[in-house]
């Protein structure tokens, strides 16, 4: 049976919360996405040598020859249906994890360190309770056949489940999470196009990357290359699984600490992009400043961020990895990158007079699971650069969309309204009363380079004039209501005290 988008979400959502037990979600949510994908990959392998078998029946070398060109490779004993003949051993953890090492080892490479979740680590309990675990993660997947759903469906569907793992590990949630609406937002204002490269030096779970290679899509193209970087190893599995459910095998995805050590090189440069999107985590401390006084790829000419607080630090190398005179950054931030003094001062200062910012769009407050506070986001153009087609553009869209969300119990959301009336009013650079508002260079520097939004969005409602003739009439009944009240008040005091 083939599944719709719902279905496989609900059975892969019951898989997960039948068999968490009493693991915190920040750490199943590894054992739950990677033991998806080995499942998604042995259907594949027992489909393919179904096929085979009913054609060339018993010709096993073959067969075998045949199964070499897999896409991915299961060695004999590895794949999840050995594993099911063996759930009630009592070293199920353990046989698990040597079948996802062979599978690691058989494909040369390709899938190297991807299942960094440990099957018989002791987070996950006692013996009794681990295998316990386990064989109900083993029960609820068998009944999943994961090649009756489409890649997009299965990647949706994985996109979901950390979507879910997200809101139920809150804060921890900051390092593979960005909320799709917004990730859906800052995707399209990035506008990509196709043949372009897109990058995340920031990618989390790598879902800003596949809505950006989307927005291609839509235009009716499969021709774009994605890219990114991640610092933490396990998130960084997530990406790279996160890419092979939907399909993009191709993708270059790099673990290591984009600031310090960026990996995304070519001929010992740092690679150009046309588009380059991020959700850097906010303010990062000791991002490691110290160690890039004298950067290699001189990055931070603009001037050094302060030590306790990246966000200068993300921007300046995504600025330096976009295309000259043609690429676009879109990134995240908190607000205090559009007002914050000092070394930061500096930087803004300097990006507004080289002509690269384009517009500052502020978002509505508690968009997010690990922080209430509001968010704006940056959009910065090298087209405007000397010699690139926008030169002429020397104005900044200013847009105040923080009063236009739907509340919710948990936090705030973004309709598909509101992303519509923030990109409509970016793309065509409309100035709307209380909404937006196009500053000219010289309103920016008299305002010190200050880009803190209500300087240049005027959101005041002012209160309807009072009707003073009313207010005085109610003054007035008011007064006579207390005489009255005074009068009764006597009346029972003289009672009481007869």
């Amino acid at each position: 049976m083939k599944y719709t988008q719902k279905e496989i979400n609900d059975k892969l959502w019951a898989a997960a919360n039948s068999s968490r037990g009493t693991v915190d979600s920040s750490v199943f949510k590894d054992y739950i996405l990677a033991f998806l994908f080995y499942k998604y990959i042995s259907d594949l392998h027992k489909k393919e040598r179904e096929k085979l078998i009913a054609r060339y029946g018993n010709d096993k070398e073959r067969i075998a020859l045949k199964m070499k060109n897999s896409r991915f490779c299961i060695p004999d004993g590895a794949s999840f249906y050995d594993i099911y003949e063996q759930q009630n051993k009592d070293n199920i953890g353990e046989i698990i994890n040597q079948a996802l090492h062979s599978i690691e080892t058989a494909n040369q490479g390709r899938l190297d360190n991807l299942f960094l979740a440990d099957f018989n680590s002791q987070s996950l309990g006692d013996l009794t309770q681990k295998n316990k675990m386990l064989r109900l993660l083993i029960q609820d997947f068998y009944t999943l056949d994961l090649t009756e759903v489409q890649d997009d469906i299965l990647g949706n569907s994985y996109m979901y489940l950390i979507e879910r793992f997200g809101s139920d590990a809150g804060k921890k949630a900051g390092e593979f999470f960005t909320v799709r609406q917004v990730a859906k937002l800052l995707a399209k204002l990035a506008q990509p196009k196709p043949g372009d490269r897109i990058c995340d030096p920031a990618m989390g779970s790598g879902s800003l990357l596949l809505l950006a290679g989307e927005e291609v899509e839509a235009q009716g193209s499969k021709d774009y290359a994605l890219y990114g970087q991640e610092k933490t190893g396990s998130t960084y599995n997530l990406a790279r699984i996160n890419m092979y459910l939907h399909g993009k095998d191709s993708a270059r995805l790099e673990w290591g600490d984009t600031l310090n050590n960026p990996l995304l090189l070519e001929n010992d440069q740092l690679m150009k992009f046309d588009v380059v999107v991020a959700n850097p985590p906010f303010s990062l401390d000791k991002w490691g400043e110290k160690h890039l006084e004298n950067d290699k790829y001189n990055r931070f000419f603009r001037g050094m961020p302060p030590a306790s607080k990246g966000d200068y630090a993300f921007i300046s190398h995504m600025v330096e990895t976009a295309k000259p005179k043609s690429g676009r950054v879109a990134v995240i931030v908190p607000h205090g990158v559009l007002f914050r003094g000092g070394k930061e001062g500096i930087i803004r200062t300097t990006l507004i007079k080289e002509n690269l910012l384009d517009a500052v769009i502020g978002l509505p407050s508690n968009l997010f699971t690990t922080t209430s506070i509001p968010v704006a986001i940056l959009i910065f153009d090298r087209s405007r650069e000397q010699g690139g087609a926008n030169e002429a553009r020397r104005d900044v869209l200013f847009i105040d969309a923080s009063r236009e969300f739907k509340p919710a119990k948990a936090q705030n959301e973004l309709t598909d309204e509101n992303i519509s009336k923030i990109f409509n009013t970016y793309v065509k650079r409309q100035e709307i009363e209380k909404y937006s508002h196009l500053a000219t260079l010289k309103e920016i520097e008299e305002n010190d380079f200050n880009l803190n939004i209500p300087r240049y969005v005027d959101t005041f409602e002012e209160e309807p004039p009072a009707d003073i003739a009313a207010v005085q009439k109610e003054i007035a009944h008011i007064d006579g209501e207390l005489k009255t009240v005074e009068a009764q008040m006597q009346k029972y005091l003289k009672e009481i005290l007869k």
